[in-house]
């Protein structure tokens, strides 16, 4: 079985690189409990895998089982289940690490936390695992007696598969220059490599994918969808809806060819003041960024999971507008 990965032939991205970037400190917020800190789409099917995916403040991504691809045109059917298993036991469970992101108290003496999915609702003389089979998640507290309930046999291998992807540092580029000048208007948006995830990058040459046939495949992706500046000089923050519409490799907010007065980008910013008086010199700006995550599984349509937000702050120096000479 080929490890789930997630790519798809997708080779469209979100935004150009930046003529100037500045790079983001990231304060990336912590989630409290499960499972309030987690949206989870319901249990798919994609081929013959069965998922299920996660997405919170750190990342997302998916615990899958899976039998052995069939390809239409074979020779051979599919093997079920069982005839895969030979005289082996069928082991429905498996525990994972907890997903970075979820912040949970101690656990009770002698005991650690972990993530369990179980598979369910099974048949075992089908090649899929049946029409009802899904996943369950839980986070449990085990004692090491308890993960022997689960072992990991080396046979099972083929039944599951795991991926799982970070959000990238935030990196702004403000335009038209890297340093705002005064009563000009700055325009924010965020480089193409820090508002779009995908599993895996194509054009890097990985393509281990949940891939079975031109209909069948799972990919998540993360994408900013939202920002929320708060530009640091008193005035009120303000939201910039970004990444829906814009896959075109040569988009990234600003027109060239156009003066700052005159740009079709509603994500900007008009510093009344320089940040002369301000500690360092520069401003203090706060983002507050909401990623949407979806997957793709061959069908035109991306399917939305949920949202997560993360929060970074950015020293902005502003200066007042000078002649030339001056």
């Amino acid at each position: 079985m080929r490890n789930l990965t997630g790519v798809v032939g997708w080779g469209q991205h979100l935004f150009r690189v930046s003529r100037g970037l500045i790079t983001l400190t990231t304060v990336l917020a912590l989630l409290s409990a499960y499972p309030a800190a987690t949206a989870s789409a319901d249990t798919i099917s994609a081929g013959n895998k069965v998922c299920s995916m996660y997405v919170n403040a750190i990342g997302f991504g998916a615990f899958c089982s899976s039998g052995e691809a069939y390809f239409p045109g074979s020779s051979e059917p599919p093997p079920t289940w069982k005839v895969k298993l030979g005289n082996n036991i069928f082991i429905p469970c498996r525990d994972f690490e907890i997903p970075k992101g979820i912040n949970l108290g101690k656990a009770p003496a002698g005991k650690t936390w972990a993530l369990r999915v179980t598979i369910t609702d099974y048949d075992l003389n089908t090649t899929n695992g049946g029409n009802n089979v899904h996943l369950e998640r839980a986070i449990v507290p085990l004692s090491d007696e308890d993960r022997q309930q689960c072992p990991v046999e080396p046979y099972m291998a083929e039944f599951w598969a795991t991926f799982a992807s970070t959000y990238p540092a935030p990196a702004l580029q403000v335009m038209p220059t890297y340093t705002p000048r005064v009563n000009v208007p700055a325009y924010f948006s965020l480089t193409r490599e820090s508002s779009l995830v995908l599993e895996d990058d194509p054009e890097k040459g990985d393509l281990d994918s949940a891939y079975f046939d031109p209909s069948h495949n799972l990919t998540m992706r993360g994408l900013v969808s939202s920002m929320i500046v708060d530009p640091g000089d008193g005035t009120p923050p303000f939201t910039c809806q970004i990444g829906v519409g814009m896959y075109n490799e040569s988009y990234d907010g600003y027109d060239v060819n156009s003066d700052p007065f005159h740009q079709m980008s509603t994500c900007s910013h008009k510093y009344a003041k320089s940040s002369a008086s301000q500690p360092d010199g520069m401003y203090t700006v706060k983002l507050t960024i909401t990623w949407t995550v979806s997957y793709w599984t061959g069908q035109p349509k991306w399917h939305d999971i949920g949202t997560a937000e993360i929060h970074a702050v950015q020293r902005l120096p502003v200066q007042e507008v000078q002649s030339i000479g001056g």
